[in-house]
C-alpha cells in the first residue's frame, strides 16, 4: 500500500503509546503505576455531567453551527474578558473538538510548504507533528534549567528569519510546568510585533497554576500583539473533561473564518452534548476546580521533594500544569541487569519492564536528558511509584 507522503512524515504520540502499553499490562493483571497520563484523574464535576444529561433529555442531539453554539461562544467571550482582559466578538471565536484540534486548525490555516514555525524546546509532542504534516519546517529554540525552560526575547529574535510564519508558546508548559510572567511575555511580544509573525498562545493549563502565581495571556499586552495572536484554550484539563473533546480559541477574524471553513469539511461541529456541558463548566461553580488544584499542589510538592531525594535524579518545582520534568542525565551509561541506559527511551522501557512504572521519555519532547512524570494520579500511586523508582535506581551499576 502506498500511503501519502504526509502520513510518512509524522510519528505516533509517545505519550498515548506509553499510556496504552501500561493499560495493556494492567489488563493482563500486572500492577503497573502510570505517570504518563495527560489528563486529571478526578471525575468530571457533577453539575457538568448533569448539564450533559439535560442536553440529552431536551433533544439537543442534532447538528450545531460549525463554529459552536452561540450560547457557548458568548460564555467563551465572557471568560476571555473576565479572566484575561481580552475583548472578542463572536466571529473571532471558534469551538473545536479539543484544544489539540484547535491548534491543528490554526496550523492548517497559516502554514504553507517551507514556512518556518518556531517552537521552544522542550515542547508538547504534537506541535512538531502538526507542522510537519502541513509541510512546515520546525525551528526549535533549546531551553534549559538556567532559564527555567523558558525562551528569551533575544533567543526568539535570533531565530526569526524571512521564512518564519508562526511562533508557538505554551504557558503553563507541557512538559515542564513553567509559567511565563508578564515582563517575559512583553519582551517576546515586542519581537513578534516587530517581526510581523503570528503567535499561537496555548493556554490550556491556565487555571492550574500554584503558589499565587498569576496567568498572563500574551494577547492582552497590546492591540498589536493581539492582532497577531491566536489564543487557544479548552475545558479538558481545567474541568477534567478530556473525553468531552471541547477546545476553543480566539483570534483575528480572517483566521477564524478560514478555520471554520476547514471544520466545515472535516469534523463539522463539535459534539452538541459536549458543548452544553462546556457551557456549564464556564458559567458554573468553581469549588471542584479549587479542590482539584489544591490536591495537585499537594501532590506536586511531594513528588518534587521525593525526586530530589533520589540519587542521580533532580527536578525544578513546576509553577503549573501537572507534570514534573525530571533530569535523568546522570543515569546515562549506568546498567541494569547488563542493559545500558543509553537514552531516555531505554530508561522508560526498563522502568516499565522491571519496576512496573510508566513514564514518558524526554526525547519525545525534544530533550533526551529528561523524562516527564504526571502527578495526575492518586497520592498512594505517587508514593508507591516513587518507591519503585528509587529501588530501581539503587540497583543500577
Amino acid at each position: 500500500m502506498r500511503l501519502s507522503k504526509r502520513t510518512n512524515n509524522i510519528s505516533p504520540s509517545p505519550t498515548l503509546s506509553i499510556t496504552a502499553k501500561a493499560k495493556k499490562m494492567q489488563a493482563e493483571g500486572m500492577n503497573v503505576i502510570s505517570f504518563g497520563a495527560g489528563e486529571p484523574d478526578f471525575d468530571t464535576p457533577q453539575n457538568i455531567k448533569n448539564a450533559a444529561k439535560m442536553a440529552l433529555d431536551k433533544g439537543f442531539t442534532k447538528y450545531t453551527p460549525t463554529s459552536g453554539i452561540t450560547e457557548l461562544k458568548r460564555a467563551i467571550a465572557e471568560k476571555f474578558k473576565n479572566d484575561n482582559g481580552l475583548d472578542y466578538s463572536l466571529d473571532e471565536i471558534i469551538v473545536s473538538c479539543g484544544a489539540k484540534h484547535s491548534i491543528f486548525n490554526v496550523v492548517a490555516s497559516l502554514v504553507d510548504e517551507g514556512d518556518e514555525v518556531i517552537i521552544p524546546s522542550p515542547y508538547w509532542v504534537s506541535y512538531a507533528e502538526m507542522v510537519k504534516l502541513f509541510g512546515g519546517i520546525c525551528k526549535f529554540i533549546h531551553t534549559d534549567e538556567s532559564t527555567n525552560f523558558k525562551i528569551t526575547s533575544k533567543q526568539l529574535k535570533g531565530a526569526i528569519t524571512p521564512r518564519t510564519k508562526l511562533v508557538i508558546l505554551n504557558s503553563p508548559s507541557n512538559p515542564t510546568g513553567m509559567v511565563y510572567d508578564k515582563d517575559e511575555l512583553k519582551a517576546i511580544a515586542d519581537v513578534i510585533v516587530e517581526s510581523d509573525v503570528y503567535c499561537i498562545s496555548d493556554e490550556i493549563y491556565e487555571k492550574l497554576i500554584y503558589d499565587g502565581k498569576g496567568h498572563v495571556s500574551i494577547a492582552s499586552l497590546g492591540d498589536e500583539i493581539k492582532e497577531r495572536t491566536i489564543v487557544v484554550n479548552g475545558v479538558s484539563k481545567t474541568y477534567s473533561m478530556t473525553g468531552f473533546r471541547i477546545g476553543y480559541l480566539a483570534g483575528p477574524k480572517e483566521i477564524v473564518s478560514a478555520m471554520s471553513n476547514i471544520q466545515d469539511h472535516s469534523t463539522s461541529n463539535p459534539a452538541s452534548i459536549s458543548q452544553y456541558a462546556a457551557l456549564e463548566a464556564l458559567r458554573g461553580p468553581t469549588e471542584e476546580l479549587d479542590r482539584m488544584t489544591a490536591e495537585f499542589k499537594k501532590r506536586r510538592n511531594y513528588m518534587v521533594e521525593r525526586i530530589n531525594s533520589i540519587k542521580y535524579l533532580s527536578t525544578i518545582k513546576p509553577d503549573g500544569a501537572f507534570y514534573c520534568w525530571i533530569n535523568v542525565k546522570n543515569l546515562k551509561g549506568k546498567k541494569f541487569d547488563g542493559n545500558e541506559i543509553r537514552d531516555s527511551l531505554k530508561l522508560t522501557e526498563l522502568l516499565l519492564e522491571d519496576a512496573k512504572v510508566a513514564v514518558v521519555p524526554g526525547v519525545a519532547f525534544g530533550d533526551d536528558d529528561y523524562i516527564r512524570m504526571s502527578y495526575a494520579t492518586s497520592m498512594e500511586n505517587i508514593e508507591e511509584g516513587l518507591n519503585r523508582i528509587e529501588d530501581f535506581v539503587d540497583k543500577l551499576e
